[in-house]
């Protein structure tokens, strides 16, 4: 018999694109003939969604497994080429098993589950239904100790999880806090935040962001002038990031210049200037609103941010808590769909 190299294996994985554990199963059986071996897997169905590789998938669905005790949470995405197969109840078992074993396993990347025996079965699964099908990616949660809170949330379309982490005081404070955290798990999922504060937002980035925003609110303001409607206060900045000591020390002597310049009198500028103050910043942190999750305006209270709606909610137990951490994955989020031209599809036929 001959023997079967991990270069082989590579050669076959390469050319086919099936698990490792299965080129290197059939390159035994054919006894390292490379070509009877790839037929093989054929035969198998293993290397037929292979042959789907240039399609693309960005329909499908989002699964999550949360432990009895709240203590782990694991969120998967499952892509499809149409929405129609996401419909199919294989693939929705196979949404539900390949969330199991990533809860269950802990593999660190999609490689290691695709290169596992569960892969295999993956792959199989996939030859069945007929349709390229791809586990794009995962994430899971766990809790340290009992004074961390977990709560977890799925659309009831299948195509949004999220999976919301906070560290508490106590354990008491976190037990009671979980039915918050499913309602901030469903904010999440309406809000898309993309990252958990404005401390996490890379400079350039920040800076990046920051003449675009200005310009659609100075183009916003255009059509609001034209409406006769008040307009909107065009910022300097558009996140917490920008707004050193020095900025806000600025700010506040602008502040004062105005009411000097409109002889407010000055026992009164102490009362007027922290109003104003909040108004700056507000005007000057819309990034942060729309992409940090903590910076959010709660939803089921606009006045209090959702750090703020999640500290009043543990002070009601009696404790502090502070949100450490989240998942959110919405299905072909980020994915470039390609747009087919029928017509000129047509056309490249008939030429």
């Amino acid at each position: 018999m001959a023997a079967v190299t991990a270069a082989m294996v590579k050669e076959l994985r390469s050319a086919t694109d099936a698990p490792m554990m299965d080129c290197k199963k059939v390159l035994v059986e054919a006894d390292g003939d490379m070509e009877k071996a790839a037929e093989l897997l054929k035969e198998r169905g293993i290397a037929k969604a292979a042959k789907k590789a240039d399609r693309v998938a960005a329909e499908g669905l989002v699964g999550l497994k949360i432990a009895d005790d709240f203590s782990k949470a694991t969120v998967t995405e499952i892509n499809s080429e149409t929405d129609f197969v996401s419909k199919n109840e294989g693939f929705q078992n196979l949404v539900l098993k390949t969330t199991e074993e990533i809860f269950n396993t802990n593999p660190s990347d999609v490689a290691e589950v695709m290169g596992s025996e569960f892969g295999s079965y993956f792959t199989e699964t996939v030859a069945k239904i007929g349709e390229k099908i791809e586990l794009r990616r995962f994430g899971t949660l766990e809790a340290e100790d009992d004074t961390v809170a977990m709560n977890a949330y799925i659309h009831s379309n299948g195509r949004i999880a999220v999976i919301v982490k906070a560290k508490c005081d106590s354990a008491k404070t976190a037990e009671g806090l979980r039915d918050t955290l499913k309602q901030v798990a469903m904010h999440a999922s309406a809000m898309k935040p993309t990252t958990l504060s404005y401390k996490d937002f890379d400079a350039e980035y920040v800076e990046s962001e920051t003449k675009g925003r200005i310009e659609a609110i100075k183009k916003e303001n255009e059509e609001l002038a034209r409406l006769k409607k008040p307009l909107k206060n065009v910022p300097l900045y558009v996140s917490m990031m920008q707004l050193t000591e020095d900025v806000m020390k600025k700010a506040e002597e602008n502040i004062r210049a105005v009411l000097k310049e409109q002889n407010k009198p000055e026992k009164i500028w102490d009362k007027i200037i922290p109003g104003q103050l909040a108004r700056f910043i507000d005007d000057n942190t819309t990034l942060d609103k729309e992409q940090a999750l903590l910076d959010q305006s709660y939803v089921l209270d606009e006045k209090k941010t959702v750090a703020e709606a999640v500290e009043a909610a543990a002070k009601k137990l009696g404790g502090t808590a502070e949100i450490v951490d989240f998942i959110r994955l919405e299905v072909g989020e980020g994915i470039e769909k390609k747009e087919d031209d029928f017509a000129a599809e047509v056309a490249a036929q008939m030429s």
